[in-house]
C-alpha cells in the first residue's frame, strides 16, 4: 500500500500578519531578509539555514553576527509557536501572537562552518504571562557550535501597526 505524502508543515514565521512580517532575520516580505523559518513539533521548534558565502567571519567561518541572529529570529519564532500551543490554538489563529526580543544571550562554543547547512534547535525552557524563556542550540554538520538563550516578549500594542 502506498503511503501517502503529508501536506508540508508552515512555519511559524508564514502565518505571521502581513503588516508584522518585515523582520530582516524572518520576515517572509522582506526582500533582503534571511527569511528564517521555525517548525514546530510539540516539543520543540527546528529551523534550518544555510549561511551564504558573504557571511564570512574570516576564511571558512560563519560571522558571529549572523548566528546571533538566526538564535534571535528563531527564539522568537519557537516563543510564537509554544504560545498558540499553549493557548491551544492553531498558529494564525486571531489575534495574533507576535514576540520581540527582550534578551539575547550567545555562547559560541567552536568555530561553526560556512559552506554547510546549519541546524537550529528551539526549546521553551518558561513560559509566564506574555513572556517565553526559549533555548536554542545550533549545529553544523552535527556538532554544537553555538548555544543561545531568548527572552522573548509578547509584542507591545504600541509597535502594532494601525
Amino acid at each position: 500500500m502506498k503511503k501517502e505524502k503529508e501536506p508540508p508543515l508552515k512555519a511559524i514565521q508564514d502565518v505571521y500578519p502581513d503588516d508584522l512580517s518585515y523582520c530582516y532575520g524572518c520576515g517572509r516580505l522582506n526582500e533582503h531578509g534571511l527569511h528564517i523559518k521555525s517548525y514546530w513539533d510539540g516539543e520543540k521548534a527546528t529551523a534550518r539555514y544555510t549561511p551564504r558565502p558573504y557571511h564570512i567571519a574570516i576564511p571558512g567561518y560563519v560571522y558571529g553576527g549572523l548566528l546571533a541572529s538566526l538564535v534571535d529570529c528563531h527564539g522568537t519564532g519557537t516563543a510564537a509557536a509554544a504560545a498558540y500551543h499553549a493557548a491551544g490554538r492553531e498558529p494564525g489563529t486571531e489575534p495574533p501572537f507576535r514576540f520581540v526580543t527582550a534578551s539575547l544571550k550567545v555562547d559560541y562554543l567552536k568555530p561553526t562552518p560556512l559552506g554547510v547547512e546549519l541546524e537550529l534547535v528551539g526549546r521553551v525552557k518558561e513560559i509566564k504571562g506574555r513572556k517565553v524563556v526559549v533555548t536554542i542550540d545550533l549545529f553544523a554538520q552535527g556538532e554544537l557550535c553555538v548555544r543561545g538563550e531568548v527572552v522573548a516578549v509578547q509584542m507591545p500594542e504600541l509597535m502594532v501597526p494601525k
